[in-house]
């Protein structure tokens, strides 16, 4: 049997945009906050904030736009309670995300117990946005070409952000927020004002990644469906030594990973599907064993700022 055949080929590359714009927001997410110094492990939990507002939001407004701009306001509440006590009150970074992680983890499966348990709605497959010409290339232009209006603002996201931290202000403010932040407020910057931007653009970001899941990927909210995809993304950000475009190729390798399993099914290759969902998490043990150690974190990464210290 030939495996790689056009079904199985458009089936892998269509799983990669599916499976790759949640890591990719993630990563950008994540690269973001951290460029300002917040390292964001709390990222998992504003994904599942987004997946579920923004699922229960197209379902009970039965539009697809307003529910991913729930789950921009999703990843943001969240994310407003990393401000809150990480940024603002300079309590401890990590502790404080893993705690916001398990609480959303518990918050929305309370609340769809409660609101689905009896229920199990599901929304219509969503409208994409075809691009004429490059969607009737073999092969890539259905699975590419043919997509949801999130997948192309999410690789747009990339060279808007290169822009963003190369060229404006802004940007560079945010990385003297990480990587100097007592000279950026030296020079009559607020350090916690731009810190608490950038963590609040990480949820927004990722919250729309986890609105991805729901709406698109799965069309139904079930507790716990992030499965690890906001840490791969703190993997990715680490990585990619501040660079969005290496956040890019790393959510597409990651989601050639995720979506093996699918594409395989689809190729009839009789796999158990355990060890094919062990992939990822395979790959990203390989590329931290491999690249790891070069790994370029901002210098006051993970530190809380309190003015006039040094």
């Amino acid at each position: 049997m030939t495996l790689f055949t056009d079904t199985f080929l458009i089936a892998l590359i269509a799983g990669i945009a599916a499976a790759g714009v949640p890591l990719l927001l993630a990563g950008l997410g994540e690269q973001l906050s951290e460029k300002a110094g917040v390292l964001n492990v709390g990222i998992e939990g504003m994904m599942l904030g987004g997946a579920y507002l923004g699922f229960y939001i197209a379902w009970a407004t039965e539009s697809t736009g307003l529910g991913f701009l729930g789950g921009i306001l999703g990843g943001m509440l969240v994310a407003s309670l990393m401000v809150l006590f990480c940024v603002r009150m300079g309590l401890n970074q990590i502790v404080i995300g893993i705690a916001l992680t398990l609480g959303a983890e518990g918050a929305t499966a309370l609340l769809h117990h409660v609101q689905f348990s009896r229920l199990y709605p599901r929304l219509s497959d969503v409208a994409t946005w075809r691009i004429p010409g490059l969607a009737d290339i073999p092969i890539i232009g259905p699975a590419l070409f043919d997509r949801e209006p999130v997948v192309y603002l999410a690789v747009a996201l990339v060279p808007i952000l290169v822009y963003v931290y190369r060229r404006t202000h802004l940007g560079l403010a945010v990385q003297a927020a990480g990587d100097k932040p007592a000279a950026l407020d030296s020079a009559g910057q607020s350090v916690l004002a731009i810190r608490s931007f950038a963590v609040l653009g990480c949820g927004a970001m990722v919250g729309l990644g986890g609105a991805f899941m729901s709406i698109v990927g799965a069309g139904v909210f079930v507790p716990f469906m992030t499965h690890g995809n906001g840490f791969i993304g703190i993997v990715l950000a680490m990585l990619a030594r501040g660079r969005p475009l290496w956040v890019l190729f790393g959510a597409v390798l990651f989601g050639a990973c995720l979506s093996a399993a699918t594409a395989l099914q689809v190729a009839g290759v009789d796999i158990p599907t355990d060890v094919v969902q062990m992939l990822p998490f395979v790959a990203v043990m390989l590329v931290l064993l491999i690249a790891g150690r070069n790994a370029k974190l901002p210098a006051a990464l993970g530190a809380a700022y309190v003015r006039g210290e040094r």
